[in-house]
């Protein structure tokens, strides 16, 4: 059953555990001292988490999902979907290359086979955000079924280190007004995205990259998919992707950082990317 479950995941793309929000921000110390200076920096980390979940808090205060971020500065963010998978470590070693930060949409049930991904994305730096349990449309889901959805899946990464997460993407573009209900209630911000680069239909890598570059602007939400199927085309993309996109002067950064840099407009125009990729 399990494995059958796998095949379908890795392939096709697509119990109730009770889920904590967990932050810290230690204190900051005033002396020069080598070991107080050392400290300082390894809470450097925190300060900015809790700043970019303030930023996370500020756009929910106005909104419940953002497609695009602000235009204040000339930044992008990669977001990868469907993982952890086979494929998830190649494309953690291309952002690590490139010194490339992202995010990454995980599905809960891929934790039991490809956890190591997750370790790595956390070591990284990078965000880890809620794509489900099992990759289900939660607009065809009863209430009850969609809280297993999300809060398993935030169990799932608890487990491997990660926070319980801020952000959410909706397998397939699919929400209704009992995801918005449940995400309000564990302050969790629904992030869309501005180009879905169709990577997981296999189109080619040159229309990967193509689609990626044409469609970037600053603030904008970049999808790619780094497991749900064969994503050799993806992996090959990636790096061209980077190069092109740092010819233009942008520079990279989580979805958190690019809100906490460029808040989000109030008013986005979401129509296009209901029931569409994820």
């Amino acid at each position: 059953m399990a494995l059958a479950l796998l095949g379908f995941l890795l392939l096709a793309g697509g119990g109730l555990t009770s889920a904590r929000h967990t932050a810290g921000l230690a204190d900051h110390g005033s002396s020069k001292s080598v070991a107080t200076r050392a400290r300082s920096h390894a809470e450097s980390p925190a300060r900015a988490r809790a700043a970019e979940n303030a930023a996370i808090n500020r756009t929910l205060a106005y909104t419940p999902w953002v497609r695009i971020a602000g235009a204040q500065h000339r930044e992008i963010a990669l977001t990868f979907d469907d993982g952890p998978g086979p494929y998830t470590p190649q494309v953690l070693s291309i952002l690590k290359r490139h010194h490339v930060p992202a995010t990454f949409f995980e599905v809960g049930v891929l934790e039991r086979w490809f956890y190591p991904s997750t370790a790595a994305i956390l070591a990284a730096g990078d965000v880890i955000g809620d794509h489900t349990e099992l990759h289900r449309p939660m607009s065809k889901l009863s209430p009850a079924d969609q809280r297993a959805e999300l809060l398993d899946q935030a169990a799932a990464v608890e487990r491997h280190g990660a926070r319980f997460p801020r952000l959410f993407r909706p397998p397939y573009g699919m929400w209704d007004g009992a995801t918005l209900a449940l995400l309000r209630r564990y302050r969790m911000l629904m992030v869309l995205w501005t180009v879905d680069t169709s990577d997981y239909r296999l189109p080619g890598v040159t229309a990967i990259v193509h689609a990626a570059v044409a469609g970037a602007r600053p603030g904008a939400i970049i999808l790619l998919h780094d497991a749900g199927g064969n994503r050799s085309e993806t992996v090959a993309a990636l790096p061209r992707i980077i190069a092109a996109l740092r010819r233009r002067h942008y520079r990279f950064v989580t979805v958190p950082k690019l809100l906490l840099d460029n808040p989000a407009p109030r008013v986005q125009n979401i129509a296009a990317v209901i029931g569409a990729g994820g």
